[in-house]
């Protein structure tokens, strides 16, 4: 395939590479720039193991082009704990026994840390419809949400 020249933000960097424009941009953050934190689940956009934040928004990274990654401000897992709702999402992760095999984790992580960029204070409804995309098979996604609630009361306390 013939590459071109794609120029991008991530984790708070600069980049400009060399890619193949219809890689998906999973495989681009996997294999080209060896972020491996986005893991590969499905491959169809039904598990969230691949979210990202892509321009804000919470995005399946294997259903998207590593053409549009084109001008993008994009943050994947590696990332978060250099922004206050990432670090805070990940400590009360940790604390609310979130994580099981750890598989989800990143996806999860993603898809709070979209919610809670654009509503620091979700109710528990809010939270389950931000994680809808996400499948877990371990916790049972109780510690998950409380988790995620957990973030957003630090989140109002934090703006005190």
């Amino acid at each position: 395939m013939s590459q071109v020249q794609l120029q991008f933000r991530l984790n708070g960097k600069d980049y400009s590479i060399q890619a193949d424009p219809t890689q998906r941009m999973v495989d681009l953050l996997r294999e080209n720039l060896h972020l491996t934190g986005t893991k590969v689940g499905c491959g169809v956009g039904e598990c969230g193991a691949c979210t990202v934040v892509l321009n804000g928004q919470a995005v399946t990274s294997c259903l998207v082009l590593a053409g549009q990654m084109q001008g993008a401000d994009i943050l994947t897992v590696e990332g978060l704990s250099e922004t206050q709702i990432g670090s805070i999402l990940q400590q009360c992760f940790v604390d609310g026994d979130a994580v099981q095999c750890g598989f989800c984790t990143p996806g999860f992580l993603m898809s709070a840390y979209a919610l809670l960029l654009h509503n620091p204070h979700p109710t528990r409804e809010e939270i389950k419809v931000a994680v809808s995309g996400n499948l877990c098979r371990c916790t049972g996604y109780v510690p998950i949400l409380n988790a995620i609630q957990a973030a957003g009361l630090r989140l109002a306390e934090e703006e005190k």
